[in-house]
Parts: C-alpha cells; sequence; structure tokens
C-alpha cells in the first residue's frame, strides 16, 4: 500500500512497488490526461513532475516516488507558470493531433519554473526528448518564450 500526494490529494493505492507511476495514474486512479507515448522514457508524453521536477511517468516505479509530491496535466494550470503556459499554447495555436502536448507542458512549466527567462538553448536542452509527431517545435518555442514574457 503506498500513500501518493497527486495534485495536492493523498490517495491509497494498494499496487506492486514496481508498478510504474503512469499505470497507477491511468488505470488506478483514473487521471488519463498523462499519456502513453513510448513506454521506454524517450519520447515524453508520460512527463509529470515530481517533487518539482519534470519525469518520466513510464518507468518511474511507484515504491521510488516516496513522499515527493507528484502534479500532473490535471492539475497544471492551479500553479502560476502552468496557468501562463496553457495559455501561451492556446494563443500560440501550438495543438495539432494534441497527443504529446500534456508532456509538452509538462516539461515546459518545469523549465520556466527553474528558467524563468529562457533563451532558446534553454529551450532546447529542456525539451530535448519531447517528441512531437506533428512537428509544432517551432510554435512549442514561441510559447514558451510568451509564457515567459507573460
Amino acid at each position: 500500500m503506498f500513500s501518493l500526494l497527486i495534485n495536492g490529494q493523498t490517495h491509497q493505492v494498494d499496487v506492486p512497488a514496481d508498478m510504474p507511476v503512469l499505470w497507477v495514474l491511468r488505470d488506478v486512479l483514473g487521471m488519463t490526461g498523462t499519456k502513453f507515448g513510448c513506454g521506454i522514457a524517450q519520447c515524453g508524453a508520460c512527463t509529470v513532475h515530481l517533487g518539482g521536477e519534470a519525469v518520466r511517468s513510464c518507468l518511474l516505479p511507484v515504491g521510488s516516488v516516496g513522499r515527493q509530491p507528484i502534479v500532473t496535466i490535471e492539475a497544471i494550470g492551479d500553479s502560476p507558470t502552468g496557468h501562463k503556459v496553457q495559455q501561451a499554447w492556446l494563443d500560440k495555436e501550438v495543438v495539432q493531433c494534441g497527443y504529446c502536448q500534456s508532456g509538452q507542458i509538462m516539461a515546459a512549466t518545469a523549465l520556466l519554473n527553474h528558467t524563468p527567462k529562457p533563451d532558446d538553448a534553454d529551450i532546447d536542452a529542456a525539451m530535448a526528448g519531447n517528441i512531437c509527431r506533428c512537428g509544432t517545435y517551432v510554435r512549442i518555442r514561441d510559447a514558451i518564450h510568451a509564457a515567459a514574457s507573460a
């Protein structure tokens, strides 16, 4: 049995320690905003915040979370930075198919939490490995700059 603090609420889950956080979120708790992409932590669709850091939840065992808070796409807009990022995504019309965007938004919010005024190199480094099959990378960069300026 694990006690997880997710989006400010405590959840008790009876799952194996090696179950990835992604499956706890999606299958046990019904929080489907975090997406399954590749299953090998390479695409970024499953990105969540763990203790304030962007992490890939598809390979993160629930037993390794401890008392660190988890924030998912469902609650990222409750933070000032997350709200700015989500608004910039809308303003810059970033989304095309949308599948990767929850992970993109989570990574972008973590970047801006740590580097409030990133340059292009900061953005490239922080967003590396977050794959967008639709190729909206230019709009993603523009949205991050817009959120940083908001």
